[in-house]
């Protein structure tokens, strides 16, 4: 039971945190992937690319194409303009639920 409530909270916040590591710079998957996994959030591709493409689909992400020596061609990320405006009040909505959580649990 207590790794369901785990795994709901992680899910529940990694589209914010997706966001947050592309505002910074345009970033290929295995980067995202990278950042995630530095924070402890281990996500695997099989998770990604599915987000990626529903934020893509909801207009807070682009992408370019990018040939590669390695292999075949990358998406590189960007955010939109919408996705600034969403990570922004996300961004506003996380210091909220935070005090509030921290405000619960140190009673």
């Amino acid at each position: 039971m207590v790794e369901n409530i785990k795994s709901q909270m992680r899910k529940g916040i990694l589209e914010y945190c997706i966001l947050s590591i592309i505002s910074r710079q345009e970033v290929y998957t295995s980067d995202i992937l990278e950042s995630l996994h530095k924070a402890d959030l281990l996500v695997v591709e099989g998770t990604l690319y599915p987000l990626l493409s529903r934020l893509k689909n909801n207009g807070l992400l682009k992408y370019r194409w990018q040939e590669s020596t390695d292999g075949p061609p990358r998406k590189y990320y960007t955010l939109t303009d919408e996705g600034v405006n969403i990570l922004t009040a996300l961004n506003d909505e996380w210091e909220t639920i935070s005090k509030s959580i921290n405000k619960i649990t140190r009673l």
